[in-house]
């Protein structure tokens, strides 16, 4: 804010200085992490309103944390990503750090009223970024992801201000009214129906997911890493967090519904995927079908399905945000994200196809790659609680693979364009956003234990008490 409009690279300089501190701070969080002990660490609260119970409270567990390294990663690839910008930059990069605020602030947040106010501080950038700097129908995407998002939120209030009400205890602290058995099963059953329609709408559940593919296109490329990658991730977290640990007994009742809601947006995903003829539009249905995976996951009331959930939350906000970032190199040298107008990319910028491929296979599933984890563990739990919907599930993404082939095939194989033929590949400073990306996918590929081993520390404990 205080730097000068004209100074851009000043401004580009800051904000990839200070996303790189965030990185590193989130990293740290993941390392100094004590396995060994579990549970809730570095706690910090303050009083603010004591008249309403409200404090600022903080603190991450294994749940939280593997969230919190996501963002940090994508924040900072997400800055790069965007280094070549030249509209109006000072006012992206602010918007944009504002939006991401939000997302750490949720992440970290033990207290309910806070986890709405982060909620809502994480939307309200987007409209912007989307409508001023973005493509294709971007007034329409803009408004469109707006208000589904903003008819979360109206869900989202009523039901914690329902379990502030109920509790008796005048606080909104998450840790006080986790106590079992405080709520009745009824309003449980009640009170988790609204929070995981709030938050499933930004998790993409169908059929609440129409919002998102639309969002994906229009949004700047950076812009669409932080909103495929980590917002949508908001959405599961909060019905993981707040619906799944404050009302488990809702949780259990309303299990079979999300299970099958998961199921459909597994297979709708794919199926409408596969007709797409925009890239960012294959990637936002993909999305979409991915984070089925993620609820299909969270519904099978097991500690497996709740490892594989949060595995996949992670594999797929790294996938995408690869996946997003080498489009828009893609798009800001040919000006069309259209299928059918390219073609033979490989031959031309091979590092830049090589990262996409590389994304696009991930989105597959392939054993050696992060996403691999994440879906076997869910459809290993999915298969013992709902075998028909394990078996549907799996089909899908026979239709995933064969859709990124064909996007794969028809972009960056096959004769080249003569009008391509004069495009640069990447720079080495252009790599470093993908790099890192691509690293991770396969760090994690190779050593899933690295993220298991965090998650467990909260699913395992969770379910035991549960039990």
């Amino acid at each position: 804010m205080l730097i000068p409009q004209e100074r851009q690279l000043l401004i580009k300089q800051t904000a990839a200085v200070f996303s790189g501190i965030t990185l590193l701070l989130s990293l740290y969080l993941f390392v100094a992490f004590d396995r060994s002990a579990g549970g809730f660490q570095f706690s910090e609260q303050v009083r603010w309103i004591p008249s309403l119970g409200i404090n600022w409270s903080n603190a991450v567990d294994g749940f939280s944390l593997p969230n919190l390294l996501l963002t940090g990663i994508v924040f900072f690839t997400g800055v790069l990503t965007m280094w070549e910008l030249e509209n109006r930059v000072k006012e992206y990069y602010a918007l944009y750090f504002v939006l991401v605020t939000g997302v750490f602030g949720l992440f970290m947040s033990m207290d309910l009223f806070f986890i709405f106010v982060w909620y809502d501080v994480s939307l309200f950038p987007m409209y912007l970024l989307i409508a001023v700097w973005g493509t294709t129908r971007k007034e329409y995407g803009a408004m469109k992801l707006t208000l589904y998002l903003l008819a979360g939120s109206a869900l989202i209030l009523p039901a914690i201000i329902f379990l502030w009400a109920k509790s008796g205890l005048n606080t909104f602290s998450f840790l006080a009214l986790s106590q079992p058995g405080l709520f009745s099963r009824m309003s449980q059953i009640f009170a988790f129906l609204l929070l995981f329609l709030g938050f499933g709408i930004l998790a993409g559940v169908w059929p609440f997911h129409t919002w998102s593919p639309v969002g994906h296109v229009a949004a700047p490329h950076g812009v669409s890493m932080v909103h495929a990658g980590v917002l949508m991730k908001i959405g599961a977290f909060g019905v993981l967090r707040v619906a799944i640990m404050l009302c488990p007994l809702g949780w259990i009742y309303w299990a079979k519904l999300m299970a099958v809601l998961a199921a459909v947006g597994i297979i709708y995903g794919a199926l409408a995927g596969l007709r797409q003829t925009d890239l960012k539009y294959v990637i936002g249905y993909s999305s979409v079908s991915h984070m089925g995976v993620v609820g299909l996951g969270l519904s099978t009331v097991t500690v497996e399905g709740l490892n594989g959930a949060v595995f996949q939350m992670f594999a797929h906000g790294i996938m995408t945000a690869l996946l997003f970032s080498s489009v828009g190199y893609i798009y800001d040298r040919t000006h069309t994200k259209l299928i059918s107008e390219l073609g033979g990319l490989s031959r031309v910028m091979p590092v830049a196809s090589g990262f996409f491929i590389l994304a696009a296979l991930a989105s597959m599933g392939v054993p050696g790659l992060a996403n691999f984890w994440g879906e076997l563990v869910v459809f290993v739990a999915a298969f013992k609680t709902y075998p028909a919907l394990g078996v549907v599930a799996v089909t899908a993404l026979v239709v995933t693979a064969l859709f990124m082939l064909r996007v794969v095939q028809k972009t960056f194989y096959g004769p080249p364009a003569e009008r391509w033929a004069h495009l640069p590949d990447m720079s080495a400073w252009l790599e470093t956003p993908r790099v890192i990306l691509a690293a991770v996918l396969l760090l994690l590929g190779f050593y899933p234990s690295l993220l298991f081993d965090v998650i467990r520390t909260a699913s395992t404990p969770f379910m035991a008490g549960l039990h």
